[in-house]
């Protein structure tokens, strides 16, 4: 793994791409960032875009290149995907405050730290505001499909071009999509070294340019590599339709007066990753849950690698950390950080229905408290119980997934009012986990798949995003519930660091925040 990612010459090509919030757009030539002897070879293009990953793992776990490797204390997926807005209680064993902000959506107070421990010695929570790293990326993405082309080598063949720019391709979109995620209206650009200040575009023209972007290169990319190191944590045929489904779901959303040629376009990816895939993608059983979230299984479309004998660690910020059962030398009430609501737990897990996730991913004993004897199973993964803590195991992190997308398939189908369809597709996840079939038609329906994302996808950071999408924020059972006004008013976004418009004069901040 060590040597799938530490391509020092790589690291040296992007460290002058992007110095600082101010600067997200000011990028260097290549004369000046490689010398007049890089872009020759295969070996060039494949250090290149290897480091393009290492540049994407960084920007969600360790954005503050000052801390010491080995600290990276940047929960980017827990805080942005699974604790905002989520049904949790917080164990007050702990002081960990920074779990009522976010579950009520208060990002003041997140920011406002009085005592700064969670705010800048921990959590590094001041990055949630700054998208300089993300910028990175996108810049050596751009960078990448700018150059590929003109590599002349016997050991470059077309179709090896066209899978790199795929691979860049999609890391760009993957990125502009995390980014609307969080902070709605983004600065957009495909051109290398870009320098000109500019405005932030409108989401849906974003999202609209990005689909169009993956849509006319993600056959390129195979549906999995022969190298089983490679498999899910780089762009595979499988990640690219997840992510077109996902941007064009988000499409359906903010952009109501086309959504059904939204949800019809994720139909068709849907079906074409189920059916056209070759056997490279599968359910796997749920007695091999290990295998599916160590990472690189057939089950995984996309994921973050770590490997804790290189010293990599994405730090206590996991959902595996909030949620672990007590370890070796403290008292039973100390863990979890978090437990569910019970009426939440029971809209997922209904008692009276058969459900083998209620004993493969949870203790099932304890599945409905409200108290430190809840925890999760699901990532018990390659995990030391006894160490101090927990901060460094072997398995990745978890991003697109093939039951993910099997839901998002089923979900638009139930837009598009084909309930039976939705229902049989629904099922291949229901059929795994030894569950019954949905039922119901209409609104009902539509409710119950949005019940099994829930369920099925719990920890993997989509809870928030699918609150914001669904626009079940507005009327939430479960916690947190915005007016329409906030809503439109951006209260589902993030903040934006204001010294990111220090050297663009167009650039506006999220208004709910300032």
């Amino acid at each position: 793994m060590k040597q799938y990612f530490s391509y020092i010459l790589r690291l040296l090509i992007v460290v002058t791409l992007l110095t600082g919030c101010k600067k997200f757009l000011n990028i260097d030539p290549p004369s000046n960032l490689s010398g007049n002897n890089f872009w020759r070879t295969k070996a060039d293009v494949e250090a290149f875009t290897n480091g393009n990953y290492e540049l994407l793992r960084e920007s969600v776990t360790r954005p503050d290149l000052t801390a010491p490797a080995g600290t990276n204390e940047f929960p980017y997926f827990l805080f942005v995907g699974d604790l905002r807005g989520a049904p949790v209680i917080r164990n007050t064993n702990w002081d960990r405050i920074y779990i009522d902000w976010l579950k009520n959506n208060d990002l003041r107070a997140f920011f406002s730290d009085p005592n700064g421990y969670w705010q800048f010695t921990i959590w590094k929570m001041y990055r949630f505001a700054i998208w300089d790293q993300f910028y990175k990326v996108i810049g050596s993405a751009n960078i990448a499909v700018d150059r590929i082309p003109d590599v002349v080598d016997p050991g470059m063949t077309d179709a090896a071009k066209k899978q790199y720019i795929a691979e860049a391709v999609f890391l760009r979109n993957f990125v502009y999509f995390l980014m609307v995620r969080q902070w709605g209206d983004v600065i957009y650009y495909t051109n290398p070294y870009n320098t000109k200040p500019m405005p932030r575009t409108n989401m849906v023209q974003v999202l609209k340019s990005c689909v169009a972007d993956m849509d006319a290169v993600y056959k390129n990319l195979p549906w999995t590599y022969e190298n089983p190191v490679y498999v899910a944590v780089r762009a595979m045929r499988g990640s690219a339709l997840a992510l077109l489904m996902h941007m064009n779901m988000w499409l359906a959303a903010f952009d109501q007066a086309h959504a059904r040629d939204y949800y019809q376009e994720v139909v068709k990816y849907g079906k074409e990753l189920v059916e056209q895939n070759e056997g490279n993608y599968q359910l796997l059983p749920l007695s091999r849950t290990s295998e599916i979230f160590k990472g690189r299984s057939k089950e995984g479309l996309f994921e973050i690698p770590q490997n804790k004998n290189y010293n990599e660690s994405f730090g206590w910020g996991t959902y595996y950390d909030h949620t672990k059962k007590p370890i070796q030398n403290l008292t039973s009430q100390s863990y979890p950080y978090i437990f569910y609501t019970k009426k939440f737990m029971e809209d997922i897990y209904p008692q009276n229905v058969t459900d083998n996730r209620k004993s493969i991913w949870y203790d099932a004993g304890t599945l409905y408290n409200e108290n430190y004897t809840f925890y999760i199973k699901k990532f018990l993964i390659s995990v030391d119980e006894n160490s101090p803590d927990n901060a460094a195991f072997d398995a990745s992190q978890t991003v697109f997934r093939y039951s993910d997308a099997i839901l998002l398939y089923g979900e638009a189908l139930a837009e598009l009012g084909e309930d039976n369809e939705a229902i049989r597709i629904t099922g291949l996840v229901r059929t795994r986990a030894g569950a019954p079939a949905l039922d119901g038609a209409g609104q009902k329906l539509k409710d119950q798949i949005y019940l099994e994302r829930c369920r099925e996808l719990m920890g993997e950071g989509h809870w928030w995003f699918d609150l914001v999408r669904t626009k079940r924020i507005l009327n939430n059972p479960y916690g947190y519930t915005a007016t329409l006004s906030q809503f439109l008013n951006g209260c589902w976004t993030w903040p934006i660091n204001k010294d990111a418009g220090l050297n663009n004069p167009y650039l506006t901040l999220n208004t709910y925040w300032q």
